[in-house]
């Protein structure tokens, strides 16, 4: 008919298809400053960290020292306390020898009182690993004897001790003391006489 109209016209250009629906299942785009690490925000991170391990470090080692350094004192405390403890019956003993010796005219008494006295010590040191350095008829050691003089002679072979002038002490392998000894040496003479028998 005439009043028929053709619903078949295509669209109009401003009436274009519709856009499509973005995507709801799409990640969205991360800002720029999440997308790349900051390297200043991490050595900071980092440099914290290692100040904090170096601080507990740092308080560990003095927590050590300290205990070492109590441990050590402690050590040494009972160390002299056990040689007083020793050393105490010895210092009775002489001083009960003292007291005798003031009521006794017996010199040989006294001199046995003291001789065992002398003794005991010397055992009571040596029960803490404390000996006396050899001495007298033994070849001169520098490493424990002191030579104060030498003396010629030749009754004794050159560099053996004559004398002790006063005791020298070892504690296990360490030199507490040197004993301070008197040495010989071959006389002057005996060096002459052997000279002009090489000469002749």
């Amino acid at each position: 008919m005439h009043g028929d109209t053709n619903d078949s016209n295509p669209p109009r250009a401003d009436e274009g298809t519709p856009a499509a629906a973005p995507d709801a299942d799409a990640p969205a785009p991360a800002p720029a400053s999440s997308r790349t690490d900051d390297p200043l925000a991490q050595a900071q991170a980092e440099a914290a960290r290692h100040k904090d391990a170096w601080l507990r470090t740092a308080a560990d080692f003095d927590n050590f020292r300290k205990r070492t350094r109590k441990e050590l004192e402690d050590a040494r405390r009972n160390g002299r306390e056990d040689l007083l403890r020793a050393v105490l019956p010895v210092f009775d003993n002489l001083e009960r020898a003292i007291q005798s010796s003031q009521r006794s005219t017996d010199v040989k008494a006294m001199a046995d009182g003291l001789g065992m006295v002398q003794r005991q010590f010397t055992e009571a040191l040596g029960r803490e690993g404390i000996a006396r350095v050899p001495t007298v008829g033994h070849p001169f050691d520098p490493n424990v004897h002191e030579a104060i003089q030498q003396v010629e002679t030749s009754e004794h072979a050159p560099g053996t001790v004559l004398a002790e002038v006063q005791p020298g002490y070892t504690q296990g392998e360490r030199l507490v003391r040197a004993a301070m000894v008197v040495v010989a040496k071959a006389k002057a003479s005996d060096d002459g006489q052997g000279s002009n028998q090489q000469a002749s």
